[in-house]
This record gives structure tokens, C-alpha cells and sequence, in this order.
């Protein structure tokens, strides 16, 4: 998180948000974030989330485009931790910060289950994984365009500049930066491929309920996007560190396209097009760890990632040495 975030937060910021809520400020948990200000608290035999994100990274606008999602993904049967409303009956509260910005205020309701790495994943769960988002995808189709209030994938509303990110000495990352934007902005945009994505789906973003059904969460990033864009960030998260990565990824997406084609039609042409979805995400990565970490106390994960990134990253290495027009069956 920015640091000049964190200095703006106060305890009785925290307490003004509770209250709105109908709680107080002792009953909430502190789950931490990495963006945003996340707790927890009881309501009745429930429990809720409430997250803190602040006006310097997201307008109010982009937080209710952000909501009208969730909802609508709700109505229409997808499994999501939907928004809840504040005692006054607002999605979203906004407490100013006595600094010329504000804290905006969501609740969402907590799911109870697993995560895939505890509940274990399985062929019928990387199927139902597809089903889940090409369910998603179908219903971006049809979305009115006059509640999505989201921004295109790349916009500086969304994080900013990705090579503003890094170090100026690393020109060279910069430059494949600039690259990799530019042949993904070349894309055709078109509404049967094209829309709001949740741009952020892995395995710390879903859990899975005593019913064995994915439950996603953590809908911060959605942005209109190419819908192969969002199946590529799935895939990100599926091999990224794998010890076999392509071997892991034949598993997952055998099963997963079988899912996904069942309740959407995405033509095969978006195949050849993940490869560059992948590189994409492989340098967002990279500048936003270089933007929010310190290089020099990384977790596993992130320490793993980065280990050898920038030349790959420089050299144009591919993320996954795969040939995907194996997977043509599953699209028309």
C-alpha cells in the first residue's frame, strides 16, 4: 500500500466507517490488504468484510462500477461475495480524510470455505473454474453499458504508468513495456470478446464452500478487457513458480476450456492471442512489485517470481513454451 495512504488512515476513521455499519470499531478484525484497509466483523450468524480503499487510487465512480457488478454477477447466479448495504443504505460510504480526500467505504459478505489449496484441486474443479468465468463472460456481453462506470484494462485510473513503476535504470523493460501494450492496443475490440472482466481471478481471490462451489471475491480490479485477457490471468496464477509449468498448465486447461465452453463461445482466433495476455501480465507484475514491495524482504512467492524476471522479461522470453491452437476443439 502507498505510503501516503497509510498516513492519512486514523483510528477515528476507522471508527466513523464501523459506525456506519452499525458496529464499533473494537468488534472489527484487521485482515491486513495490500491495496486497501480489509476487516472483519460478526453480523448475526454472518460475517462481513469491510474494506477501506482510499480517493487517491479509486474515485467513487470506479468503486459503484465495481459494486453494480458484483450485484448483477449475483442476480444472475455466479457465486460472489456480494456488496451489502450501511445502516443508511448506502453501497458505499465516504468519509473524508481531513486532507482533501476520502476513504470509501464497501461492505461484502463473507464467504465461508476453503481455499483451492486446502480443499484440493481436482479435473472437476479446474472444469468448474471455466464454467465460473465463462458464465462471466456470457453476462458481460449483455451488460449496460450505463452501470459498468469501469475504464479499458490499460487506463492510469486503474494503477498508472507500469514504467513509471520500475526503476529508470531498467529502460530496456520499459521499452518491451511499451511493446506489449501497443500489439495488445492493435486488438480488434469487439463486443462478443470484449468487456468487463474481473482482470484478477487466481486462488487467493476464491474459496470454496462445503457445496464444493467456487466463490470469487476481490472484484478491485475489473476493467473492460478481452475476455481471453481474463482467462490468460487465470493461467498466470496457475503455473507462476510451478516446478513443470506447461505440464501444469495441460492439466488445468484441458479440464478448464470443457468448462468454459459449456456456457460460452469464444472464437479460436483469441487462442494465439494469449501468449501476449501472459507477457502482459508477467510485466504488471513485475512493476508492481518493484512500486509496492521492498526487493529486499520479498515473500516466497513474489521472491520466486522475481528471480531472473528482468531478463526474461528483457530478452522477450515467452511465459509458457505452449502451443494453444491444441485447445481449438473448445472454441467455434
Amino acid at each position: 500500500m502507498e505510503q501516503r495512504i497509510r498516513d492519512r488512515f486514523t483510528d477515528a476513521i476507522l471508527a466513523e466507517a464501523a459506525s456506519r455499519y452499525g458496529v464499533t470499531s473494537d468488534s472489527l478484525v484487521s485482515l491486513g490488504g495490500f491495496e486497501s484497509f480489509i476487516y472483519r466483523y460478526d453480523q448475526g450468524s454472518s460475517g462481513v468484510i469491510l474494506r477501506l480503499a482510499h480517493s487517491l487510487r479509486r474515485t467513487h465512480d470506479l468503486i459503484q462500477g465495481e459494486v453494480n457488478f458484483i450485484r448483477y454477477l449475483a442476480d444472475n447466479g455466479v457465486a460472489v461475495a456480494d456488496a451489502i448495504p450501511s445502516i443508511p443504505g448506502n453501497l458505499i460510504e465516504e468519509i473524508p480524510d481531513c486532507e482533501g480526500g476520502s476513504f470509501l467505504v464497501t461492505a461484502f459478505r463473507e464467504i465461508k470455505g476453503k481455499t483451492p489449496w486446502d480443499f484440493g484441486w481436482t479435473p472437476e474443479l479446474f472444469e468448474q473454474y471455466g464454467s465460473t468465468m465463462g458464465k462471466m463472460h456470457r453476462l458481460a456481453v449483455g451488460y449496460s453499458p450505463e452501470k459498468r462506470l469501469r475504464p479499458a484494462w490499460n487506463s492510469h485510473e486503474l494503477g498508472g504508468d507500469l514504467t513509471e513503476m520500475i526503476p529508470a535504470s531498467q529502460s530496456a523493460v520499459a521499452d518491451r513495456i511499451r511493446e506489449l501494450e501497443a500489439q495488445a492496443l492493435a486488438l480488434p475490440v469487439e463486443k462478443n470478446s470484449y468487456g468487463l472482466v474481473h482482470y484478477d481471478v487466481h486462488e487467493g481471490n476464491m474459496l470454496i464452500d462445503r457445496n464444493g462451489r467456487i466463490n470469487l471475491f476481490d472484484f478491485d480490479d475489473c476493467s473492460m478487457n478481452w475476455f481471453a485477457f481474463d482467462i490468460a490471468v487465470a493461467l498466470f496464477y496457475m503455473v507462476t513458480n510451478a516446478e513443470e509449468p506447461e505440464k501444469v498448465a495441460m492439466e488445468f486447461l484441458k479440464p478448464y476450456f470443457q468448462g468454459y465452453s459449456r456456457e460460452y463461445s469464444l472464437s479460436r482466433k483469441w487462442l494465439e492471442h494469449i501468449p501476449l495476455f501472459l507477457r502482459i501480465r508477467e510485466v504488471d507484475m513485475y512493476a508492481v512489485i518493484h512500486r509496492s514491495m521492498d526487493l529486499s524482504s520479498l515473500d516466497v512467492w513474489c521472491g520466486k517470481f522475481m528471480d531472473g524476471r528482468r531478463e526474461r522479461i528483457e530478452n522477450g522470453t515467452p511465459y509458457l513454451d505452449l502451443d494453444f491452437a491444441r485447445f481449438g476443439e473448445h472454441f467455434r
